[in-house]
């Protein structure tokens, strides 16, 4: 009985500890992480939307596409401050493309309003290093 009794009291205090978050890191050392290993190509003002299998925010300056092996890293030309973690992306396009010049608007993950919007500059490709041998 007394095992019992001290297993759910270890148990309880675990359930009660409040949660404590990793630290994030600051926008340049997610971009050094991402990018580590890559050089960067020649800028292209579109990407296909067909091929991009992902996106991630780098708050306050940056959003990454993964397209295939690359990763396109596009630094909006307005409104990147409002880029955080806890943006949704919502993208209308036309066709297949997402280019240089188009609004991306931001929705608050939590509260699922909207708040505002990003316009994209330059999408700068990165790709792995070849290791030298």
């Amino acid at each position: 009985m007394r095992n019992i009794l001290k297993t759910f009291l270890i148990g309880s205090a675990v359930i009660a500890a409040p949660a404590v978050a990793a630290p994030r890191d600051n926008p340049d050392v997610q971009m050094q992480k991402l990018l580590a290993g890559r050089t960067a190509g020649k800028p292209v003002s579109c990407i296909s939307l067909n091929l991009s299998r992902s996106s991630e925010v780098v708050p306050g300056r940056a959003i990454v596409y993964r397209v295939g092996g690359k990763l396109y890293v596009n630094q909006p030309s307005s409104g990147a401050e409002s880029l955080d973690d806890d943006s949704i992306l919502v993208t209308r396009t036309v066709g297949s493309q997402l280019c240089r010049g188009e609004a991306v608007n931001l929705i608050d993950r939590g509260s699922r309003f909207p708040r505002g919007f990003v316009l994209l500059g330059d999408f700068v490709p990165y790709t792995k290093t070849k290791a030298a041998r």
